[in-house]
């Protein structure tokens, strides 16, 4: 069995299967015990399985609300965007994609030994981020490994530095105390949406509008709970979809359903982790001098925030909006638009909930990811035929906003071409 074959069954598990396994492993290797590393790693585990399961119903319903709009609407765009999915698929279909897990453990642990991170990244599956980075000028420099795993590597520096940054934001917004949250698309939105959110924030006028879950909530008593802030903002995508009545309020209460529901899924995947940071927390104090560090996990933990998923909902037909009416962009999106919550999870712990500036930022920025995308299809698709990943009839190129419009991927992009032409 070829490394590479090993790695692709244990990335065929899923996070659901090895984030419990890798749980457990490091309760027992920081003195919890297997019994409790093991129950740990389990309700990990099972809130991961929640966490998806509420992350299916967002998908299934604005999947099909998109494709609606776009009929509607009559919108012609070549480039489809395939969403996260057909990405990392593209990724690990690339050879030096295999490599790029040990790498980065490594690397990851060199770096919290020289106090150069005080991430420890065991959100393993989304190293998939970096893996992408390597495949990105594995096909630029036609196989060149070593340039290859410098890129994926030197992406993932950059996202456990930018983890680092964040932390405190994420621990005292988020209230997710010693957690960290590198996940490779979530944090290449970090640096610009975070400084635009500051800048926005001083602005006569704007700096003065504010909307949070808490004060929508005092104004407008019921409705301004989440669940219904999500049926409401569901119907809304609904009625821009043209559905019927009954669609209307079928989207409505999925949507509803997600607000409430994946904070609660977020609580029990955290009853697990919290036992498992404290010993991590315990042990570092005995034997690390005291060593600080701060557990990277995905960043669906900060999805669930009401302020996240009502910024990611307003967001979405206001991306559609964008690709039909910026010059130049061709790219369709689709299969990330339930990816915009995680794009805007910094953005929003930044504003400190603010929604009004949260719009303000994402839209901004998901206008520059429309173009990056765009940009970066013919290497997208490359990556997708080398994995011999099936296209739907009828289309020719892919890219998408996690990937082909993530600016720190898209930097990765533009410096393998440039050294490409030297």
């Amino acid at each position: 069995m070829t490394l590479l074959s090993v790695v692709q069954f244990i990335l065929n598990l899923g996070p659901t299967v090895m984030l419990p396994i890798v749980i457990t492993i490091i309760g027992i290797i920081f003195g919890q015990g297997f019994k409790k590393a093991f129950k740990s790693g389990v309700t990990i585990g099972v809130g991961f399985v929640g966490i998806n399961l509420v992350l299916g119903l967002l998908t299934n319903n604005l999947g099909p609300a998109a494709q609606a709009m776009v009929s509607r609407f009559g919108l012609h765009l070549t480039i489809i965007d395939g969403g996260w999915p057909s990405a990392a698929a593209g990724t690990w279909g690339s050879p030096v994609a295999s490599i790029i897990i040990p790498l980065a453990l490594a690397v990851n642990l060199v770096m919290i030994f020289t106090n150069t991170t005080k991430t420890m990244d065991i959100d393993i599956w989304n190293y998939w981020h970096f893996g992408a980075a390597a495949a990105t000028i594995y096909i630029l420099s036609n196989g060149n490994w070593i340039a290859s795993i410098i890129a994926g590597i030197l992406y993932e520096v950059v996202v456990l530095k930018v983890a680092d940054w964040t932390t405190p934001m994420v621990q005292e917004f988020y209230g997710l105390e010693g957690i960290c949250l590198p996940t490779g698309s979530t944090a290449s939105f970090a640096p610009i949406g975070i400084l635009l959110g500051k800048a926005i924030g001083k602005i006569p006028g704007i700096k003065d509008l504010h909307a949070d879950p808490e004060t929508i909530q005092k104004r407008l008593g019921v409705f301004g709970e989440p669940m219904m802030m999500g049926l409401i903002l569901g119907i809304i995508l609904g009625v821009l979809a043209g559905y019927d009545v009954g669609k209307v309020l079928q989207i409505g209460m999925a949507m509803g359903g997600v607000m409430l529901l994946l904070p609660r899924m977020v609580k029990i995947l955290m009853e697990g982790l919290i036992p498992v940071s404290e010993s991590v927390r315990e042990f570092l104090q005995k034997k690390a001098s005291n060593k600080e560090l701060n557990i990277g996990l995905d960043a669906a933990l900060a999805v669930g925030h009401p302020a996240v998923m009502s910024t990611a909902l307003i967001l979405v037909p206001i991306t559609i909006a964008l690709a039909v009416i910026l010059p130049g962009n061709r790219m369709l999106p689709f299969g990330d638009l339930a990816t915009i919550p995680f794009c805007v999870a910094f953005i929003v712990g930044s504003t400190k909930g603010n929604i009004i500036h949260s719009v303000i930022v994402g839209t901004i920025l998901i206008a520059g990811s429309l173009y990056m995308a765009t940009d970066f299809a013919p290497i997208f698709t490359t990556m997708l035929k080398q994995a011999h990943f099936s296209f739907a009839s009828g289309v020719t190129q892919m890219s998408n906003i996690d990937t082909g419009g993530n600016l720190f991927n898209w930097i990765v992009y533009k410096i393998g071409q440039l050294l490409v032409q030297l």
